[in-house]
This record gives C-alpha cells, structure tokens and sequence, in this order.
C-alpha cells in the first residue's frame, strides 16, 4: 500500500535475476481502490516492502523465494520527460518497471519503477557519445552540455548559470560519466560538491538513475564506484556514538573507541570500550572494499550494518578509488578537512560546486576566525588540563594494569626529536587518529623544523598561556580597533614574546601534542583549537585579512558582548588549491548573475562562461516589481523609509490581497529577522495579521532550527489539505538556502524590501575596502551584486521544473531601476515585461488574477507548435550543435 493508491503485479509475472538482461512489466494505478481520494503524484523517492515473492532462483540469493520485493518509486523530478500528474479518479496510468539490483549484498530485490518510457537517449558529441537516462532533453541541457565538454576538453575552469528546475543535475552526470566511459586511457574522476545532505542525497539518487542506463547499454564495462561521503553523525552505526548531540561530540565519541592507543590498550584490558564495527573493519582487511555500485548516506549505512563493518571509515578508505564521490564544500574549501580528506584525489579530477552563488563567502568563512571571552575561559581549562597530564608523565603513575608507566614520559620525548624532523612525518598516522589538519601551511613550510622554543610541551603551553592573556587584554578595549596582520603579530611580538614563526606552527604543535598525550574528548579541546587555528592563520597570511575589535554589536550598544575577529576578506585564498590541483573546476548555479564578477572574486580565468536562459512553451514565471501600495505611496526597506507606519500598512495589505486570491502556499522573505519581527508586530496591531488568517494560516521561520523545521511541516500539511499556508522567511536564512517550494507549496513568493547586508559592520566595510583596492570592485557594485543574488535566490525557491508555475513580486521601489532590476538573472530577466515594472498594489493583484488564469488552461508540453522545448533522439540527430544551442537565444 503507498499513499491512496495500490500497486497491482500480475501473480504470474517472475522477476530476473539480479545480472540477467531487464524484464518489463507492467503496473497500474488501481484508482478504484482509492476511496474518493485521488491519488499524488510522488514528488520524492519512496519505498514499499511488498509480499510478493520472487519466482526464479539466483546464485547471489540462497533463498529467492523467501526475500520480499523492495519496490522504490522514483519520481521523473530531474529529468526532461516530467509527466503530468495523475489526477483524474477514472484514469489508469501504466508504469514501465524494470528490474534493478542497486545494491548486490543485499538479499532485497530490487524493482525500479518510472515515470519514463521505455526509450532513453544517447547523444554524439564530437567524439563522445552522451549517456542521457531521458528520452526527451531540454534544449538549455543540450547546450550546457556543449559548453560544459569544451570546457574538458580544454581542460580548463568553466562558469556555467543554468535556470532552476531545468535539469543541471542530470546534465552534468550524463556529461561527465560519459566522458569518462569514452576515454578510458585517461579515466576523469568527478568531485561533486554540494552544500547539503539533502543535495548530496538527490545527486546520488539522479546517478543511479543514469548508471543503471549506462550498464544496460554497455554492460559490465559501464560499472563504477559512486559514494557519498559526510561525517561520522551521518554515517556511525554504533547507537553509543550516534546517540551524542553534536558532530563534535560524535566524532569525539567515536576515537574514545577507535583511536589506535584506546585499541592497544583494550588488548591488555578486555573492560575497555572499543567500537566493534571498526573492529572488524580491521580485521577484514583487504577485503573490506565496496563492489561497484552507486552508494548513497543510506546504502552505505545499511552496507556496514550488513557486513558489521564501519561505514565512515569503509568509505573514508573509499573514496581514493572511488570513480564519482559527493560530498561537502568544506571537504575541498576548508584547509583544514581538505588536508586529511581530500589529498589523495588526483588532478585529472572534475570537480564541481553546485549551487556556487554563495561560494565566495564559504571560502571566505572557512580562513575567518572568532574569539570571544569564552573561548578564553575554555581555552584556559584546556592549557590547565593538557598541563596536568604533562606532570602526571613526569610523575611516578600506574596504568591501568597496575604496572609503572615508563612510556610516558619517552613519549614526550619522542615528539620532541620528531619535531626537530619536521611536521610532514604526521602524515602517517593511522586513519583514526587524523585530526583537523593545519588551516593555512603548505607542503614546503611542514618539512621545516618546529621552532626550538615550542618543541618541548611545557614551553608550547607557556606560550599558549602568553597568547591567552594577550588576547584577553586586547578584548577589554571600549572602542571599536581594526588592525592588519602585519601590526598585530608585531603587537604580540613586542608584548607576549610571541613570534611568526612560532605562531605559525601553533595548530599543527597543538595537534602533535594532542596525540602524544593521547586524549581523545576532542569536543572538549574545541577552544584552545580555536585560538591555535587563529595563531596560525594570523602568523602565515599579511594581506587579505583584517584582525577587527568590537567591544559590543552596534546593534545593540547595551550589551556588552566583546569579539575579536581575524576576518577573510579575500576569497580566492581558500579556492586557489583547487584551481591550481585540479584541471576542471566547474562553478555552476541557477543564480550567478552578474556572471562576470566571479572570476574577479575568485581571480580566476574561466575558458567557458556562459549563462543559459529557460525555454518554456507558456510563461509559467510571472515576476512583477511593486513600487506603490494602493493608496499610491512608496513602498521600501530603505533604512530612513523602514519605520515608516505607511509602508508596513502597505506591505500589509498587499498580502492581504494576495492570499485572498493566490491559492496554495504563500512564501513571504524579508530582509532580516529584526524587521521581520517589528513588521509582523505591526501587522498584528492593526488587525492585518488576524485578517490574513482569515484565508491561510500562517508559519514563521526562527533561529531555532527544530522550531523552523516543525513550522516548515506544519505549512506543507496546511497546502496538502487544500487550507493553504503563508510562510514567513527571512533572506540569508536556512530556508532561504535549502528548501522548495515547488508546486502547490508556492505558487507565490514575495520579496519584501532589497536584502543587503548590514552595510555598518566593520567586517563588511573591511571586505568592501579590501575588493576596491586589490579588485578594482566598486563598493556600490559589490553590494547591490550580493542584494541581487540573494533576492534571485529566495524568489527561485517557487519554481523548480517547467511544469510547475508560480509568481514573483518584488516588493521595493528600488527594484524599478535598472542599475538594481539588470543584475538579477536572465531567466527572471526575460519574463519581466515593462507593464509589470512600476506597479501598485491594485495592478498585481489584477496581474496576479490574469496569469492563474492563464495557468489553468492546458498547454502543449514538447513546443510542437512553433519553438520546441523538448528535444527527441531524433530532433537532435537533425539539428547541429550550434542549432540547438541557438534555440536558447
């Protein structure tokens, strides 16, 4: 049973074995069994276990016959061939299955069922032949793909800005593996990056699609090796590990069982903990390696817990040999993972960030670091700990066998005469006790030696002690203080006796004392970690950072809440390793505009830019600007316009309207969460809010992300009952980012105001300063760029396929010039007609009932009649390169 509807397999059908050639079946929709209700269509993969059993036996499964079919429904979300819904009780709508083993250790059969017929697509591109699990292409996937093989071939970096909903997933798969497939003298391996789980899970999920086609096609010679790959609080099987709250306290949980001191130790000691999926990990050995496949978070899970190995460290050893891996922006941007994750890819590697507009400022986070008074007061206790457990070495102790430790105190030693060696030597250590790599040191720097005056571990704590202090000092300022690296470090030369050199070795000193002293709680050490990751940026780079004071957030002058910040305002700092290591590097995104600013960000030189725009046989984008209210006074953000009571009224009534008219769900995003709280308020005063109600009930988005999260289910219940929903976001905010609201979960999105940033913060101005001087970016330019993308970003959540339609209104005078409106993205661009640029709130509501309207008509899917937006094999076998390429423009 799966939602309303019922599944029937004829009784008399038998399914293949696991590596016989595909059988197809048949299966319908049994509507009559619906009970009034009209069966949904699936809008993401799902899963049922049916009792029907296997009629054919096979090698790999014992006991066929015994083993319940697995049937996983996976929607056509990505692809070109999306079908419309099943809606219609009388209708009877055939399914094409075929029988799939995703994953051949389990004794599960798989069945894969689509949306999509029968035929697949295949397309030769110069001298490669293109594996498309569609049997229909988008004319902008075409042309992406075209540019997207220049780029390869010319081995070169590419800026691609492809619109929401129009496929760039599956694209840039069938590509790349394809690519890979036709040249295998020169095997490329993919790097996808993406920036969540929930991404990395969708990738995945289009892969198998795809790798299933290709092995029907071109047999086991097709087979690869996909993983994704994320932390030990994703992956861990062992319920006392996964169980802790953070990933902190999961990765600290897991080497107080895995380190390879805590599993020499439970040698001698059978009482002591040890985590026995990696146990026997271990003892496989060899043998403990995954068979081709394409492995989601899940598979990998349920792989470990089959085989009783650790999954995290079985795809850890993984992920060199891997053909496709999927994982996190940090794993390649963030030095200090990069190191221990990713230094074993090599440079015949696509690597690819999706969803890249907000890329700049990832890297620019990952070389930022914030101290605070209780990051003083943590790393205090560390330095007292870590000192105790010095002494404790140098006393008479007792292990835990009751025999006289006369290791320890050699241990320390040891350490000493290695770090005369240098600091490359670490990279030996087992896989389990790896730690955070350095944030900022190259190769050639940890062949050197440590300084003499920090080699010992009670002089590196003296000196730890010193920074602390000095630190401390510094945040007791009552004024606002910014200061380049260059006069800080010379600062705490002259008072604390602390030099680059010795600053610039303080991670990587921290670490090594770490593992001699074997501890193990790294959750606990996270504040002394803090202060040594900030010594050592501050002690490597002199420009592109700004060491900035502020002894309270002007924001809120009262309180006195005292941060130093080592801020990044350079982003290219964090991404020149990748540019340099790997030969393609694709940024791609459905909102980059203006294109042309990223390489001067990044400082880089792409061979391909090129952004793409929507083709569409109806205009299912309706974008209008609103400058006015109903009683014709301006609406805006600005700041001496923001405490206006009139504009508040206005924005009001303007929902107030539209929610009596737009059906479904209602996505509202203001520009930060202060205004968001000050103008619901009012809306609640003047009865504006209780009147909103009266049509859809309404959601907030808040910090807390179990409380979103809650209001975020909540609103998709109201919209699935037909009650409808208003939910109220904020620009920047996690929603913002992460979620859709594709279909009837947004037919309307409202952008309430212009999103910059908070243009009074010292670390902005810092940044703005540092981009003019080294850039040549204009301030003016640089922040109406990051306004406009943010904006484009939360009003693209509404659409996100070609059937789907919804509405976008630009709530701000400002949006009406053409210095703000041009830097939004060409497919929002070309749908925006003049008529719709200058409007009051009277004229969209008019607008808003024309276009829903015009929606609810029927409407020629494939563009037949005149522009073409779905391309068969055989419109592409007539058309060339340049043709379809040219039907986007």
């Amino acid at each position: 049973l799966l939602s309303t509807s019922v599944l029937f397999l004829s009784t008399k059908c038998s399914l293949p074995p696991p590596h016989s050639s595909p059988s197809l079946v048949s299966l319908y929709w049994l509507s009559s069994a619906c009970d009034g209700d009209i069966p949904k269509p699936l809008n993401k993969p799902q899963t049922i276990i049916s009792k029907l059993q296997v009629g054919q036996s096979s090698p790999h499964h014992p006991s066929p016959t015994q083993a319940p079919v697995n049937i996983r429904l996976i929607p056509n979300a990505g692809g070109a061939t999306y079908t419309e819904s099943v809606r219609k009780k009388s209708d009877l709508r055939p399914f094409t299955i075929c029988f799939e083993e995703v994953n051949p250790f389990n004794l599960e059969n798989r069945i894969r069922v689509g949306f999509r017929r029968e035929a697949e697509m295949k397309l030769q591109i110069e001298d490669v032949t293109v594996y498309f699990p569609y049997d229909h292409i988008y004319p902008e996937q075409y042309a992406y793909i075209v540019e997207l093989k220049r780029a390869l071939d010319a081995k070169g970096h590419c800026l691609l800005e492809m619109p929401t909903g129009t496929g760039k997933t599956i694209a840039l798969l069938s590509l790349i593996t394809s690519y890979a497939l036709c040249k295998p003298s020169n095997p490329v391996k993919l790097l996808y990056c993406t920036r969540t789980v929930h991404e990395m899970e969708k990738t995945l999920a289009e892969l198998k699609v795809l790798h299933a086609y290709q092995v029907r096609n071109l047999g086991p010679s097709a087979r690869i090796l996909a993983i994704g790959l994320s932390s030990r609080k994703n992956l861990c099987i062992n319920p006392t590990v996964v169980s802790a709250e953070s990933r902190d306290s999961v990765d600290a949980a897991c080497r107080k069982l895995t380190a390879s001191w805590v599993r020499a130790l439970a040698i001698e000691n059978a009482n002591i903990p040890t985590c026995p999926f990696y146990e026997k990990y271990e003892k496989a050995g060899s043998e403990a390696v995954l068979p081709p496949g394409v492995y989601t978070l899940q598979d990998l899970r349920a792989y470990g817990k089959e085989k009783g190995w650790c999954p995290y460290f079985l795809a850890r050893h993984m992920v060199q040999f891997a053909n496709v891996v999927v994982y996190s922006y940090q794993y390649l941007l963030d030095p200090k993972v990069a190191a221990i994750i990713s230094r074993e890819m090599q440079r015949e590697s696509v690597v690819v960030f999706d969803e890249a507009h907000n890329i700049d400022n990832v890297c620019i986070e990952a070389l930022s670091v914030s101290v605070r008074t209780q990051t003083l007061d943590g790393a205090v206790r560390n330095i007292s700990r870590m000192t105790q457990e010095i002494n404790r070495y140098f006393s008479k102790t007792f292990d835990m066998m009751g025999r006289f430790k006369e290791t320890d105190a050699s241990r320390l030693r040891a350490e000493y005469n290695r770090l005369v060696d240098g600091l490359a030597l670490r990279g030996n250590l087992p896989i389990t006790d790896a730690w955070l790599s350095n944030p900022a040191l190259p190769d050639d720097i940890l062949k050197e030696a440590v300084p003499g005056n920090i080699r010992r571990a009670e002089h590196f704590l003296s000196v730890l002690r010193r920074l602390v202090q000095y630190l401390r000092g510094r945040l007791e300022t009552e004024n606002v203080e910014k200061e380049s690296p260059v006069s800080f470090v010379a600062s705490v030369n002259s008072q604390a006796g602390i030099d680059q050199k010795m600053l610039r070795f303080c991670y990587e000193r921290l670490h090594s004392l770490m593992m001699t002293l074997e501890i193990t709680d790294t959750d606990e050490f996270l504040h002394i970690q803090t202060i040594c990751d900030f010594a050592t940026l501050l002690g490597t780079y002199t420009r592109g950072f700004s060491i900035i004071i502020e002894p309270y957030d002007e924001r809120m002058p009262h309180i006195p809440d005292p941060i130093l910040q080592l801020s990044c305002h350079d982003a290219s700092l964090a991404i020149k390793p990748v540019f340099e290591r790997f030969q393609t590097v694709v940024i791609t995104s459905g909102t980059l505009s203006p294109i042309d600013l990223y390489p001067r960000l990044l400082n880089f030189n792409p061979v391909v830019t090129r952004s793409f725009t929507m083709s569409l046989t109806r205009d299912c984008i309706c974008p209008m600007v609103l400058t006015r209210g109903s009683d014709q006074l301006p609406v805006s953000t600005k700041y001496d316009m923001r405490s206006d009571p009139g504009v508040a009224r206005n924005y009001g009534k303007l929902l107030l309207e539209m929610v009596s008219v737009v059906p479904d769900g209602v996505v509202c995003f203001f520009v930060s969460y202060s205004y968001m709280d000050a103008i619901v308020n009012t809306w609640n005063e003047i009865g504006i809010l209780k009147d909103i109600m009266q049509h859809k009930l309404v959601f907030i988005e808040t910090q807390d992300v179990v409380e979103t999260t809650l209001a975020l289910d909540n609103y998709r219940k109201a919209c699935d009952c037909g009650r409808g929903a208003v939910f109220f976001s904020v620009a920047r905010g996690k929603v913002a980012e992460g979620i859709d609201f594709d279909r009837h979960y947004g037919r309307l999105v409202i952008m309430f105001g212009v999103p910059f940033q908070y243009t009074l913060s010292k670390i902005l101005l810092a940044r703005m300063e540092y981009l003019r001087d080294t850039f040549q970016i204009k301030e003016g330019d640089f922040l109406t760029f990051d306004a406009l993308r943010q904006a484009a970003q939360c009003v693209g959540r509404v659409i996100r396929s070609k059937a789907d339609y919804g509405m976008m209104i630009f709530a701000d005078k400002r949006y009406s010039r053409h210095d703000k409106r041009s830097k939004l993205p060409g497919w929002i661009l070309s749908h925006l007609r003049d008529a719709h640029l200058n409007l009051s709130t009277d004229m969209a509501v008019h607008i808003a009932r024309e276009f829903l309207r015009k929606m609810a008509q029927p409407y020629d899917k494939t563009g037949s009649s005149g522009r073409k937006t779905l391309l068969s094999q055989q419109d592409i076998e007539k058309i060339s390169d340049d043709t379809a390429t040219d039907m986007l423009f």
